[in-house]
């Protein structure tokens, strides 16, 4: 009879489970994607620092962890240096694991950064990220990032089979 309650409570909470990954979530977690695009695109620090929590975790291609006061600053120098030199970023990212609940996202896939593009110092980056999101006073926020180009082992072919950022069906428990 146990057996048969633990079972049953098991089933439970897989359903809830289930039943709480949802397209508004992942719509509301777009939200903080399209201000991370913008943020390279604009080379605007302070939309990193508004999507990202002050007790970030960042992880780097497993080489070093920096914390959220480091994070941003190295993306406002990082940001000025590109303005004074005329570097362009364009980043977009593509998904092979979005999980949610109302609270806590884990998101996975390949993000594919393009320096100078249209120039002919176009160069495309390419790497697998890993970020853990939190909704925070009401919006989502990066709370741990993990990102490698796992020895630069990642490319165009691994972006493409990945999914694309409002592909939402994909990712949606039935």
């Amino acid at each position: 009879m146990k057996k048969l309650h633990f079972t049953l409570l098991i089933a439970f909470l897989s359903i809830s489970y289930s039943h709480s990954q949802s397209k508004a979530n992942l719509q509301q977690i777009n939200s903080t994607w399209l201000k991370f695009y913008k943020a390279f695109s604009t080379l605007d620090y302070t939309l990193m620092a508004d999507i990202h929590s002050e007790n970030l975790v960042r992880i780097s291609g497993g080489k070093r962890i920096l914390d959220y006061e480091t994070y941003i600053t190295n993306y406002k120098k990082s940001f000025e240096r590109d303005k004074a030199t005329g570097q362009t970023s364009e980043i977009s990212l593509r998904f092979f694991e979005r999980l949610n609940n109302d609270n806590t996202a884990s998101e996975r896939g390949i993000y594919k950064l393009i320096r100078n593009k249209g120039t002919d110092k176009e160069k495309a980056y390419y790497g697998q990220f890993h970020v853990l999101l939190k909704k925070i006073d009401g919006f989502w926020k990066i709370t741990m990032d993990y990102d490698s180009s796992e020895g630069g082992t990642i490319g165009e072919d691994d972006y493409n089979k990945a999914f694309a950022i409002d592909d939402f069906e994909k990712f949606i428990s039935n």
